[in-house]
């Protein structure tokens, strides 16, 4: 067998797991091309969680179509909500009733929901689903390694030799669970290693390794020892950060009930301790429900699925206010994907079957905490074979998130996915004209207040160009101008302010890598 076949085949987690708390915590290297990514060369401390709910989530009993009941009634009789059940998180949206710490964080300006996410042409199955969303593919186009593994590779070609360095000490990246994603997949190796056990760790810093036999599959062997051991120097940060802060928050769940809780609870300490990771993937899975989705008697308001609904709005709660006592939750975005959503209609086993697209959710005080898209739409009778259709792809959410959060320019956004996605504005917009850089010149709003409309003044670059209206929050709630191009020189937007609240709100205009923010009342 060839080091590259054996390698790819060989998943990092294999080798040898460091554990911080119970947790198996694996490290991903440090790389200047990545770095760029997440804009480290410009010093920053912000973190993005990517939370993974492997199985495949049932979107529709997660956050449910109001407005659409009897199509939902219709095709699910055996596993939907009753509807007076339902929590509203809008006049037209509600979310699953185990999710209340959810919908209170949606009130309170900190979770966004992004409807319908997917991608054209989907794929139904766990593995080839999966690898699409970690490697950043179309679904026609099959990649061997994950969009931060090429930037990797591409960078240190040797990796991991010489890494990590005294400039260099933390991982860039930490996934705390017993795999390691595929998003850092290179064509030789994975460069995500996992960090070994305490002992072994003793044994790197003696640049020992276990002797492996004299035989083709031995030297594979070495070879992996070698590159667990180079990784297992990250321990080490870990261990320190962990030892500087102390988890705060009383709403953990008891340690064991709820697993993505307590991963989140270490990520809630690595940051609040100092470790400069940008990323950190945490995963709970069990969604993959075919049947008993929803118990054989009683409520549809219990069983597996709210159970799991349950955790992940139980432990992104506790997480957000861990991060609010220990003074970092400024500092943090996160965001939950599954690998697919499930079919509109249930099968006959109180289950659903793999489906297309799905809700994703966005949490943290930065987050722009909005339904983005309508509800999906959904056929009067469907049948076994109707899916819900995709409205933003979820590289459309990713290159966002890379774009506000990070400030990755665009040119390497599309470097990194093959090509251009539309924007979605997930993060608040507020946060983005307070990020430090150049503001949009001339920017004025007349007249000021307003009471039906008024006018939007800014000198415009030629570059692509969003305009909108914010409330107290942080949410939008009104978009003039949506990503695209108005021309060298002074513009004059119209501004209709008709219908809105009499309020104070925020204009936020941004162009490129440029913004501005201003107050501006509207009503008499």
């Amino acid at each position: 067998m060839k080091r590259r076949d054996f390698l790819q085949t060989t998943t990092a987690a294999t080798a040898g797991v460091a554990l911080l708390s119970g947790f198996p915590i694996g490290a991903y290297g440090y790389s200047p091309e990545l770095a760029a990514l997440t804009n480290a060369a410009t010093v920053t401390n912000k973190v993005l969680v990517i939370v993974q709910l492997q199985g495949g989530n049932d979107g529709l009993n997660m956050i449910i179509p109001v407005d659409q009941y009897a199509a939902l009634m219709a095709a699910r009789p055996a596993i939907a909500l009753p509807q007076s059940q339902v929590l509203p998180l809008t006049a037209a949206t509600g979310i699953h009733p185990a999710m209340a710490a959810a919908q209170q964080l949606y009130k309170n300006g900190k979770l966004g929901v992004v409807q319908s996410v997917g991608y054209p042409t989907p794929n139904f199955s766990h593995f080839r689903a999966t690898d699409i969303w970690t490697s950043g593919s179309s679904s026609d186009v099959v990649l061997t390694t994950g969009w931060g593994g090429r930037y990797l590779d591409g960078e240190f070609p040797g990796y991991p030799t010489g890494y990590p360095s005294a400039q260099n000490p933390d991982p860039l990246a930490v996934s705390i669970g017993s795999v390691v994603s595929n998003c850092v997949q290179g064509p030789v190796v994975n460069m995500g290693m996992a960090i070994a056990s305490t002992s072994s760790f003793y044994q790197l810093l003696s640049g020992g390794v276990d002797a492996a036999p004299a035989t083709q599959a031995g030297h594979e062997l070495t070879f992996i020892r070698q590159v667990v051991s180079q990784t297992q120097v990250y321990t080490t940060a870990i261990q320190t950060a962990a030892s500087k802060a102390k988890n705060l928050s009383p709403l953990y769940p008891t340690a064991g009930q709820n697993a993505l809780a307590d991963q989140l609870k270490i990520v809630a300490q690595l940051v609040a301790g100092g470790l400069s990771t940008r990323i950190y993937v945490c995963q709970l899975g069990g969604f993959d429900l075919h049947s008993n989705q929803v118990p054989t008697t009683g409520s549809t308001t219990t069983g597996a699925h709210a159970t799991l609904l349950g955790k992940i709005a139980d432990g992104i709660n506790a997480f957000q206010d861990d991060l609010q006592r220990l003074g970092v939750q400024d500092r943090v975005i996160g965001m939950t994907f599954s690998e697919f959503g499930r079919r509109i209609k249930a099968n006959s086993g109180l289950g659903t079957d793999h489906g297309a697209a799905a809700p994703l959710l966005v949490f943290g005080s930065q987050a722009n905490p909005i339904v983005h898209g309508p509800n999906p739409q959904l056929p009067a009778n469907a049948g076994v074979n109707d899916n819900v259709a995709m409205q933003f792809d979820y590289r459309s959410v990713y290159t966002s998130i890379l774009k506000d959060w990070f400030q990755v320019p665009q040119s390497t956004l599309v470097q990194l996915f093959g090509q251009s996605f539309p924007y979605v504005p997930v993060i608040k917009q507020e946060t983005l004209a307070t990020t430090p850089g150049a503001p949009v010149e001339g920017f004025s709003v007349y007249p000021n207040p307003a009471v039906d409309h008024a006018t939007a003044i800014f000198e415009s670059q030629g570059d692509t160009v969003l305009l909108v209206l914010l409330d107290g929050l942080g949410r939008e709630v009104r978009r003039f101008v949506d990503g695209r191009r108005l021309g060298v020189g002074p513009q004059h937007v119209p501004l209709d302010v008709r219908g809105l609240a009499a309020a104070t709100y925020h204009c936020v205009v941004r162009e490129g890598s440029r913004s501005s923010s201003l107050l501006v009342a509207v009503g008499t």
